[in-house]
C-alpha cells in the first residue's frame, strides 16, 4: 500500500478529527503529502505539526465552493498537483423528526454533507484530468441506503453523495479517474457521542465498545488507493464486509 501513495498528494476534508484525522497519519505514514481542510484551522495546524513538513493545513468550510477551490490550489501550490481527494466531512445533525426539524440546521447538513463532497469533486476533477487521472474516494455511510429516524439530513445527504461518487465514475473513467465511496459502519468518533446522546433510533443504544475505531476506515481508504481495489471502482465498498477488511488488511 506505501508504494501507491509514496509522494502523492493527498487533500482530506473534515481532517481536524474522526476519520480524517486518522487517515491524514496514515496516508502521511505511507509516504504521502497531505493537505488537511476543516474549519477548525487550530486542530489541522496542530495535526499537521505533528506530521511534519509532508503536511499543510488549510482552513475551508467544505459548504462555500471558493473555499474548497482555493484549499485545492492551496494543495497545488504546497506539493505540484493533487492526486487523491477523500471527501470525508460531515455532520450528523440536526437529528430531529422531519415535522420539528430546523429548516436551517437542515440545510445546513445538506451544504457540507452533499454540496461539500460536489464542490471538491468540481475543484479537484479538472486538475485530476489534466493530469492524466487521480482518486476520488467518498466517504460514505450506510444511512445512504436506509432511513433512519431523527436523521432525515443526514440519510439523504449521504445518499446524494453516494450518487454523486457514482456519477464522478461514469464521467471520470475514460479520463483515469477512479472514483468509489466507503461505507465504514459505526466508527468511534464525536459523532458517535452526540448520536449517543440523542437517544434516537438503534444506534443511539450502541455501546462504545459496538464501534471500530477511525484507524480501520483510514487503512481502508489507503488501501482503496491501491491497485488491488480497482475491482470496485465505481462502487461503493462496506467495512462491514469481512472480505473486505481483509483485503484492506483488517482481519
Amino acid at each position: 500500500m506505501t508504494q501507491s501513495v509514496t509522494g502523492k498528494a493527498v487533500l482530506i476534508t473534515g481532517a481536524s478529527r474522526g476519520i480524517g484525522a486518522a487517515a491524514a497519519r496514515a496516508f502521511a505514514a505511507a509516504g504521502a503529502r497531505v493537505a488537511l481542510a476543516a474549519r477548525n484551522g487550530e486542530a489541522i495546524a496542530a495535526l499537521a505539526g505533528e506530521i511534519g513538513r509532508d503536511a499543510v493545513a488549510i482552513p475551508c468550510d467544505v459548504g462555500r465552493y471558493r473555499e474548497v477551490a482555493a484549499a485545492v490550489e492551496a494543495c497545488r501550490t504546497a506539493f505540484g498537483g493533487l492526486d487523491v481527494l477523500i471527501g470525508n466531512a460531515g455532520v450528523i445533525e440536526p437529528i430531529s423528526p422531519i415535522d420539528a426539524a430546523d429548516p436551517e440546521s437542515w440545510g445546513k447538513a445538506i451544504d457540507v454533507n452533499l454540496k461539500g463532497v460536489f464542490h471538491g469533486m468540481r475543484a479537484a476533477l479538472p486538475v485530476m484530468k489534466a493530469a492524466g487521472g487521480g482518486t476520488v474516494l467518498t466517504v460514505s455511510s450506510g444511512a445512504a441506503h436506509a432511513p433512519l429516524e431523527g436523521w432525515s439530513a443526514y440519510c439523504a445527504s449521504k445518499a446524494g453523495a453516494a450518487m454523486l461518487t457514482r456519477a464522478a465514475d461514469l464521467e471520470g473513467r475514460a479520463h483515469g479517474i477512479r472514483a468509489m465511496g466507503l461505507s465504514p459502519g459505526t466508527v468511534a468518533t464525536e459523532m458517535q457521542r452526540t448520536i449517543k446522546a440523542s437517544g434516537v433510533n438503534p444506534v443511539s443504544q450502541l455501546d462504545w465498545e459496538d464501534h471500530i475505531p477511525p484507524e480501520w476506515p483510514a487503512r481502508a481508504l489507503l488501501w482503496m488507493c491501491t491497485p488491488d481495489a480497482d475491482e470496485f471502482i465505481g462502487t461503493e465498498i462496506s467495512l462491514r464486509d469481512a472480505a473486505i477488511r481483509a483485503r484492506a488488511g483488517l482481519a
